[in-house]
């Protein structure tokens, strides 16, 4: 019995110290791992929130600060990005260093994905080794930026120049003067709103408020895009982007050529059978070399106008179209389409009793037909 209870004792003796032992070779390894879950040593020293952000973005940018997307070019920063601010992408910092201020007391501040988002860390430490004395981090990053009320994103000239090779359903707006800049040249597909006759001319934007918009204008120094995209916003579209290197940065990356566009004086329409009609095939040709040469009405209700329909194209419905003539332009012709030809025809008429002074006036006859990639059949009356 004795030799039991000893044996029994022993036992507790060997349990408890075998408790111990795992209890001492356990308890640092849960504390590794709650450290390795918290762990913040990535993290830069000095956090700055979205109005701090926000009061730094001023057009043109001070020489003295910069606003820094430490995020992949092509994946993140070309689609979206805060307006006015640099692409550095953590990656390549090294290999950019001649793109940040030579000043090393300005302004830097970086960001990228978000709280989660350990690039701008990285790039604000490596700044601050290069002796930047002014070095922040916008942790909550683009998203956080985002979700401000009435902002809107940047995007870049190979994120444009894409949206045109792959005919997206996009509405690109040259905020520029038309007759001082956009005549002279500008990006092909973009129509022309100038900022000064936004509100006159809202009826050129399209019917659908979750069109996605693109402004742009002189550059990172050119205020008016911005504006033009404040005003949309106000107006209700969901989507705006600006392109805020705008056209000087489109023409030093795909040149002159590219911008130009045939001049309405050189343009040579031919007349259809039906009087006020134009040829159908001179319409095809014209639409798809120089679709800027003519001014371009769809005279359809919005709802079937924003069914498909040429780039172009502004919304005048028939219905509105009197109050509205004396207002259209005369520096170019103007042809107006519908689906059938009979609406198109009646605008004709319309144009000719109220304004028979102008002549360079025609519409589009017969069948009119868009498919969802947006290409176009137009099918000609039986005679």
């Amino acid at each position: 019995m004795m030799r039991l209870k000893k044996l029994s004792g022993l036992s507790f003796v060997i349990g408890l110290a075998l408790a111990i032992a795992i209890g001492y070779t356990t308890t640092p390894l849960a504390s590794d791992a709650a450290k390795s879950t918290s762990d913040t040593s990535w993290k830069f020293h000095d956090i700055v929130d979205v109005n701090f952000v926000m009061q730094q973005i001023k057009v043109p940018m001070p020489e003295d600060v910069m606003i820094i997307d430490a995020r992949p070019k092509r994946a993140k920063y070309d689609k979206g990005h805060i307006p006015m601010a640099v692409s550095i992408p953590n990656t390549k910092f090294d290999k950019m260093t001649d793109q940040l201020p030579k000043d090393k007391n300005a302004l830097l501040v970086f960001y990228c994905g978000g709280l989660k988002c350990k690039l701008s860390h990285k790039s604000a430490a490596k700044a601050e080794k290069l002796g930047y004395t002014n070095v922040k981090v916008f942790a909550e990053g683009f998203p956080r930026y985002m979700k401000v009320a009435g902002n809107y994103a940047g995007v870049s000239a190979d994120w444009v120049k894409k949206q045109i090779n792959e005919k997206a359903d996009i509405v690109l707006i040259d905020s520029r003067p038309k007759r001082k800049k956009y005549d002279k040249g500008h990006i092909p597909t973009a129509i022309s709103i100038p900022d000064m006759q936004f509100d006159k001319l809202t009826d050129q934007l399209p019917q659908d408020k979750n069109k996605l918009l693109v402004f742009y204008c002189g550059g990172f120094k050119c205020k008016l895009s911005h504006k033009s995209a404040q005003k949309a916003i106000a107006h209700g579209y969901t989507k705006v982007k600006v392109f805020a290197a705008g056209y000087p940065a489109w023409k030093a990356a795909y040149g002159e050529a590219a911008a130009s566009s045939t001049k309405a004086s050189d343009v040579q329409l031919k007349a259809g059978k039906e009087e006020g009609s134009i040829d159908t095939e001179t319409f095809k040709k014209v639409v798809k070399s120089s679709p800027d040469s003519i001014y371009l009405i769809d005279v359809r209700d919005p709802d079937e106008f924003a069914g498909g329909s040429f780039k172009t194209a502004v919304n005048i419905p028939v219905d509105t179209l009197e109050e509205k003539i004396k207002a259209l332009p005369t520096d170019k012709p103007i042809v107006f389409v519908c689906g059938t030809g009979a609406r198109s025809g009646e605008s004709f008429y319309m144009v000719q009793d109220l304004r028979p002074e102008m002549k360079n006036v025609y519409y589009l006859e017969g069948e009119l037909t868009f498919s969802k990639d947006g290409s176009f059949k137009i099918t000609e009356p039986v005679s």
